[in-house]
């Protein structure tokens, strides 16, 4: 039995799907496969169910589950011991972000850390915040963006860094709201929304703000990516909340929202105060000092780095 075997089967179990698990791995999914199978082989079950569109677990893989990530966090944690004497040379680090994160430019600070770090392979995950929050919490995820549920971190987590985001509403170019800049909640009664997945931050905080205003939507269509959230939105299927930057981004009317102003909560959370991690300690030093540096001085406009 290989780590790489167990980091393969881990990857099919997070994924969904071999197709999914080989894009993360960065294999061909004839190789990932193979790679399942013989460790299969050498264990004498079958692992996956394979019958339905989305894997599933056998009995004798559930079974696996627990020991593979005691396996795959002992070697991690090896890699580790190695990363802190040979000064990040190499190690690994996995952070996991929302899809609609716009207070922090993630593409550029990690490039940004790649170049001050090389050696070190960075893992990301974008996902709903209820899977994120459990992988941090399962030492899958060493940090992670997450938007907290009434802006409460789960006990046993930890916010590094914390950002307020405006939402906005976002219509069609000629929407009779898009000349007006702005208007009120109770004036949306009418309109066709166009929503984000359920179990979002994004989603969650625009379900707490209608039911909070009182507001019954009318969903006339429900998306899993922010992009063809925006798409719709041009097209004229209906409006929709986001974050101030993605409209903004999409050249899409901001129609800005009064009584109350709506907004939600963004957190860089970790497992502790400093993860054990070698690289995952460097990342974060990097990504907390630029939250600093873009808060600026006193009175700086949004990230609160703690």
């Amino acid at each position: 039995m290989e780590i790489r075997q167990l980091r393969h089967f881990m990857a099919v179990v997070t994924e969904g799907s071999f197709t999914a698990a080989a894009r993360s791995e960065l294999i061909v999914q004839s190789a990932l496969s193979t790679s399942i199978r013989n460790l299969e082989r050498e264990l004498g079950a079958d692992l996956f169910d394979r019958t339905g569109r989305r894997v599933v677990l056998t009995e004798a893989g559930r079974a696996l589950l627990p020991q593979a990530r005691a396996l795959l966090a002992g070697a991690e944690a090896a890699r580790e011991a190695v990363a802190a004497v040979t000064g990040l040379a190499a190690g690994r680090v996995a952070i996991g972000t929302i899809q609609t994160l716009t207070c922090v430019d993630l593409p550029a600070e990690l490039a940004a850390f790649h170049a001050e770090f090389p050696g070190v392979q960075v893992s990301v995950r974008d996902a709903p915040v209820a899977e994120l929050t459990d992988a941090l919490r399962a030492g899958e995820l060493d940090l992670a963006y997450l938007v907290p549920d009434l802006g409460q971190l789960p006990e046993g987590l930890t916010a590094h860094a914390t950002w307020h985001e405006e939402l906005v509403l976002v219509t069609a170019p000629g929407h009779r709201l898009a000349a007006a800049g702005r208007t009120l909640i109770k004036d949306l009664a009418e309109e066709p929304f166009v929503d984000f997945r359920a179990g979002t931050g994004l989603e969650t905080a625009v379900r707490r703000l209608a039911a909070h205003c009182g507001l019954e939507r009318r969903i006339t269509c429900d998306v899993t990516q922010i992009g063809l959230l925006v798409d719709l939105v041009r097209a004229g299927i209906g409006v929709a909340f986001v974050p101030r930057e993605i409209g903004e981004r999409a050249g899409l009317p901001c129609v800005r929202i009064r009584q109350p102003e709506p907004g939600r909560t963004v957190v860089l959370a970790g497992r502790g105060p400093a993860p054990r991690n070698p690289a995952a300690r460097a990342l974060l030093a990097h990504l907390t000092a630029a939250a600093r540096a873009a808060a600026g001085p006193p009175g700086g406009r949004r990230p609160a780095a703690g």
